[in-house]
């Protein structure tokens, strides 16, 4: 897999908690969605904390490995 760090203005994107976060401030990773790529990034490093790009196919592939 491919995964590389955002070098793409990243604030305009729509960001959604993943659902295995918890509510108590512990685990929590945020994903975005565009046309071509998957963004990810800790909630709790906003601003200042590293964002990575995944190409959509291979953040397929990523998840079906670890749902599956």
């Amino acid at each position: 897999m491919s995964v590389e760090q955002a070098s793409e203005n990243v604030d305009g994107l729509r960001w959604f908690k993943s659902s295995y976060s918890g509510s108590g401030g512990g685990n929590c990773v945020e994903v975005a969605v565009k046309s071509d790529a998957v963004f990810v990034r800790d909630s709790k490093v906003v601003g200042d904390g590293t964002v990575l790009r995944v190409r959509r196919g291979q953040w397929g592939a990523f998840i079906a490995f670890a749902v599956g």
